[in-house]
């Protein structure tokens, strides 16, 4: 019988001419728009996708409405357990042609500018191949956005290559009105479509 461990690294086995999308979600109330972004990134033809969640983004979302694999820190641990078993973050990152974190809250923002990598989704950044895309959708609170560590944060990370698609103006949940909002599905899936439109005639290997 196949264990849970080893199911979860099957899941991560390449399929010929799929493009791999593996979505990061975290602790932003934005985060429950995570089904929504998922259905309709299923809708694109030849496309394979999987998610990587924080345990903070999982107060925003109803993981049964996701219709794929979701993989957290749990799975990290599960997963190895002896010197010859796979490394997740590690599979992730070779699995993944496109990396795409929506939402990315202030306190992974503030990790990934500065190289910390203390849960699965940030080890899985600090390994990525920068090679290929790596999109990052801001999403907190306009007094949040408007501190100046944030635009520094945002900042860096474009120096290492990956994409903002920038957050947007509306009433927050909290009640305050002003920047800060993740960007909409539909603004992040037509950016991740012009990405398919570019994709190589063969897909990048494991690496």
């Amino acid at each position: 019988m196949q264990t849970d461990e080893a199911a979860s690294c099957s899941s991560l086995d390449k399929t010929s001419g799929l493009f791999n999308i593996l979505v990061g979600v975290t602790g932003s109330v934005a985060a429950l728009k995570l089904p929504i972004l998922v259905s309709e990134l299923l809708k694109f033809s030849g496309v394979d996708v999987r998610v990587v969640t924080t345990e903070h983004a999982k107060h925003f979302y109803n993981s049964a409405e996701v219709p794929v694999k979701i993989f957290s820190d749990t799975d990290e641990w599960e997963l190895w357990t002896q010197r010859s078993d796979p490394v997740l973050h590690i599979e992730l990152r070779r699995w993944a042609h496109l990396f795409v974190i929506a939402p990315l809250d202030a306190n992974t923002l503030a990790k990934i500018a500065n190289g910390l990598c203390d849960n699965l989704l940030t080890c899985v950044v600090r390994a990525w191949d920068t090679s290929r895309p790596l999109l990052f959708c801001p999403a907190m609170n306009t007094a949040m956005w408007n501190h100046p560590i944030t635009a520094e944060h945002v900042s860096r990370l474009q120096t290492f290559g990956y994409k903002e698609i920038p957050c947007i103006s509306k009433k927050l949940v909290c009640g305050d009105e002003g920047k800060g909002a993740m960007a909409e599905v539909a603004t992040i899936v037509s950016t991740i479509r012009q990405y398919l439109l570019h994709q190589p005639d063969e897909l990048p290997e494991n690496a």
